[in-house]
């Protein structure tokens, strides 16, 4: 491992001079709303963003200007007849749009050119964004549905005819459901996302998802399908959260426009109306929470053909709008990101086999098999085995409450028509798996290869990587991501089988990890739209949004519901956007003034405490003030960040009140503990920063002998594990915390990894009776912590975004070295060190237009330090606190 480092050390040195030597300055990633070339704009000043790329040292963006027009050639031009926002002598490289008003369905293109500090121009590439329905008005389709009830179990098909005799330019399909849709063209499905639209709270806000179809359409005689499957809207499972007894609960419904532009100039609008016809499917059952039943009997094949015989098909019925507020989905959708070969096979007999896909993921298993009609298939999805190799779920279905059998959690039905081979998949369901047990009614040959599975999540970005020379450590990075992927479903949830609930404690837990690895800021900033929609008029939230009205009165104190200030915070720091921040700056603000009105002492008892801890229970009050105290905090930064002076001192008060309530009531100065010294009651007050200034030193030093008397293992639940590895290496211990990361024996997350997880559990205790689920975010503070404890990358509040970088790496005496690396908005930021004999090496890069405070670990002094685009050396001096300034560039510096 230690060559291994080394090597690539080496080549990191080669590959940065060979990049200045062949570099140039230009201009990529150009975004709209965070996304590439996006449809269905909705908003009327999007945001648009980029990135210099110039490898000269200390490369910074002086100046930009955006060109933004409907007509390509004239961006191309240099000309933006929609917006030219002249030369801006500004080194932002995020902004929004401030041109002639946006009109619908209209396709705009933009350009954006950047002078730098040598002041060389550079232009960027065309990129597009369209826009949308820009409002309710611009609609022309009905909601239409059949005639059925909540009760009818099997998903609806619609389909209707049409001609086109023009020559087509470009069509786009504009289609909303309440509930979930697949859409069809001329018999092939449209798009590529899957369980559209993202769920919300569908009596407040309805999302509606725009499909570019040109090349679907044909010059004469075309038919439109759609498939409607159940989603959150017609839950017909029986769970503990009463989601069959939503307030919106109705039969699926939707409404659809699909706008042809012909070359003549004119538009034709195919729309939802009664003159669709509409049939019962395939697809006899559909739950979002349990599974999929599927007859091929039933099928009609060319159902959303052209010159289908309809006849026997039934008219649709008039549904009014679930709401009044339909927007455009304008997120990474959901998608079949990786399909996963079967690892073996396990015949247990003539009837039943046994597949293992090798890893715990979120997604759907497809089944490809011969048999004869009528033959009944059920595939039972679990996590774990029993003794005798049947798929065990007893962890997974405990908040399962069947009102019978013909529901069975996890577990597809499939019946076979009897053609030959036939394919399964379910469209409106996922499950949490690694074992699917596939029983027959009839005896039935199958191989390794007729099971394959997908893992399905909202398709973010990778925005981070990271290696080190300990494959535990390794494989907890990458178990961490697993967990939060398969938990990332246009919101964030808790766990892919038993719940699919957003539970917010797990979410916010999560943000850091989340955004150091990922580029998740539509999905974010989709979710806190739904906590907007939830949020009572006294500022209380529920513990999972969205909700059908369970989790107000439980689970919701601030150590859960802090996502309302936690998460708008996190994404300002890490890409540098207040807009999310100040969209929701009302809500945090009703928020804390809720936990004020109830908290006249200045801490809280409201909330759930330190959630499945390993043995030590600490008091609510105080992890729910911690929370309470960050709140306000963040809040008191907002309102000075937006101008808003009496309630950023109005805040800043409150904080300080609680802060000095918090110290009162639970620290000991005498003995330098807080409440009664456990791991949890110690790291959550220095994490938050509520131990005063004096007292770090000591309470620090306090947590780490409680560690050591703990020997080294973790003693903590939630809302401890968030803190306890930051605590430690941010005030000096970051060797204790490498050491509680690295165990391998229980309880830690190398417990987990070396007992063959391949994602993150929900107990530290592998063979716990309760509370086992074997795919939880929630203890996932340690994906962030590696980038942070290891590596040292922060964002810098003061230039958030990553505009400045605080470089604050511990190398780690027992590990040989590590490489991390974050998309930041402005680049790649790499940070990488090896041990080399008795010193240190350590690699930097910082992007252009970007900076970096590097603090000199304690107890090293830098010997040298190289520019490696140069090749030169350079001096780097310290200050008092032993930050260093660098700017853009690569550097490898030898530390002793």
């Amino acid at each position: 491992m230690r060559n291994k480092f080394a090597f690539i050390l080496i080549l990191l040195i080669i590959s940065y001079a060979v990049q200045a030597q062949s570099g140039s300055t230009s201009v990529t990633n150009l975004r709209c709303e965070y996304l590439e070339n996006p449809l269905g704009v909705d908003v009327s000043n999007p945001r648009f963003s980029w990135m210099l790329i110039d490898n000269t040292l200390g490369a910074k963006q002086e100046a930009y200007q955006l060109l933004v027009s409907t007509d390509s050639l004239k961006v191309a031009k240099g000309i933006g007849d929609s917006w030219n926002s002249g030369k801006v002598n500004s080194d932002r490289i995020l902004t929004s749009y401030s041109g002639e008003k946006l009109q619908p369905f209209t396709k705009y293109f933009w350009s954006v050119s950047v002078w730098n500090n040598s002041n060389e121009k550079a232009v960027s590439s065309v990129a597009s964004f369209e826009t949308g329905m820009m409002g309710m008005e611009n609609w022309t389709g009905s909601w239409i549905s059949d005639d059925k009830d909540i009760h009818e179990k099997a998903a609806p098909y619609f389909r209707k005819e049409f001609t086109t005799d023009k020559t087509i330019k470009s069509a786009r399909v504009y289609v909303a459901a309440a509930g979930l849709h697949e859409l069809y063209l001329n018999g092939e499905r449209v798009g590529d996302h899957v369980l559209d639209p993202v769920y919300t709270r569908f009596d407040r806000r309805n999302l509606y998802v725009t499909f570019d179809v040109t090349h679907q359409l044909e010059n004469g005689n075309n038919a439109i399908g759609i498939l409607l499957g159940n989603g959150w809207y017609n839950h017909q499972s029986t769970a503990v959260w009463y989601f069959h007894k939503a307030p919106w609960r109705n039969r699926p419904a939707f409404c659809l426009d699909l706008r042809i532009n012909y070359e003549d100039g004119t538009t034709e609008v195919i729309n939802s109306g009664k003159d669709w016809k509409t049939s019962l499917s395939p697809v006899i059952f559909n739950s979002i929470y349990t599974a999929e039943h599927y007859d091929a009997r039933l099928e009609q094949p060319g159902w959303c053909e052209p010159d289908f015989d309809d006849s026997k098909w039934n008219n649709v019925i008039y549904r009014s709008a679930p709401s009044q507020n339909i927007v455009s989905q304008m997120l990474h959708p959901i998608r079949h990101v990786q399909k996963i070969e079967a690892k073996s096979i396990t015949k247990l007999n003539d009837t039943t086999y046994v597949f293992d896909i090798g890893r715990n993921i979120a997604g759907v298993s497809q089944i490809t098999v011969a048999g004869g009609e009528g033959t009944i298939l059920r595939l039972k999805h679990g996590e774990r085995l029993y003794d005798d190799g049947h798929v065990d779920i007893s962890n997974i279905d405990v908040h399962y409450r069947p009102t019978g059998d013909s529901d069975p959690f996890q577990t597809d039905i499939y019946i076979l028509n009897g053609s030959g081979t036939e394919t399964f998949m379910p469209r409106f369901n996922y499950k949490g798996f690694q074992y699917v047990e596939v029983t027959s009614n009839k005896a039935l040959q199958l191989s390794k290869e007729s099971l394959t599975a997908y893992f399905m999540h909202s398709d973010v970005p990778v925005a981070g990587k990271l290696e080190t020379t300990n494959p535990t450590i390794n494989r907890i990075w990458a178990a961490t991501n697993n967990s939060y992927l398969s938990n990332l479903f246009g919101y964030p949830t808790d766990c892919p089988q038993r719940e699919k609930n957003g539970w917010t404690g797990d979410a916010h837990i999560a943000i850091e990890t989340g955004l150091y690895s990922f580029d998740g800021i539509t999905i974010y900033e989709k979710w806190l739209a739904d906590h907007r929609d939830e949020q009572q008029p006294n500022g209380v939230l529920p513990s999972i949004i969205p909700t059908d009205g369970w989790g107000y009165e439980w689970g919701n104190g601030p150590d859960w519901t802090s996502t309302i200030a936690l998460i708008p915070w996190n994404i300002y720091l890490f890409y540098g956007d207040a807009s999310l921040l100040e969209v929701c700056y009302e809500n945090i603000k009703r928020y804390v003034d809720h936990i004020t009105e109830i908290s006249p002492s200045g801490t809280t008892t409201w909330g759930l405490g330190d959630w499945v801890p390993v043995k030590s229970k600490s008091p609510v009050e105080l992890t729910s003030t911690c929370y309470y105290y960050a709140d306000a905090l963040i809040l008191a930064k907002a309102a000075k960040l937006f101008n808003k002076a009496a309630d950023a001192e109005k805040y800043v008060t409150l904080a300080q009140t609680i802060k000095k309530a918090f110290n009162d009531k639970f620290f000991h100065a005498e003995t330098g503990i807080y409440a009664s010294g456990t791991q949890t009651e110690l790291s959550a007050p220095l994490y938050w920063g509520l131990v005063p200034e004096q007292d770090k030193g000591r309470v620090a030093a306090k947590l780490a002998e409680r560690v050591e008397a703990d020997n080294f293992h973790l003693d903590v639940g939630l809302l401890g594990q968030k803190a306890i590895l930051n605590a430690l290496s941010e005030n000096g211990y970051a060797e204790v915390a490498y050491k509680v990361a690295a165990q391998e024996t229980y309880p830690s997350w190398g417990w987990w990894m070396v007992n063959g997880a391949t994602t993150l559990f929900e107990n530290w205790d592998i063979d716990a009776q309760n509370d086992i689920s074997m795919n939880h975010i929630m203890f996932g503070e340690i994906g962030a912590w590696l980038y942070k404890g290891l590596g040292g990358i922060y964002p810098d509040q003061n230039q958030p975004g990553f505009k400045n970088v605080l470089l604050k790496p511990s190398f780690i005496s027992t590990l040989d070295g590590v490489e991390v690396s974050h998309q930041s908005p402005y680049g790649e930021i790499k940070s990488a060190w090896k041990h080399d004999r008795k010193s240190v090496l350590y690699s930097i890069t910082i992007p252009a237009n970007s900076t970096a405070d590097f603090y000199i670990p304690a107890g090293y002094k830098i010997k040298k330090a190289n520019d490696t685009i140069s090749g030169n050396k350079i001096e780097l001096v310290a200050d008092e606190n032993g930050k260093c300034k660098l700017q853009a560039g690569s550097y490898v510096l030898e530390l002793l």
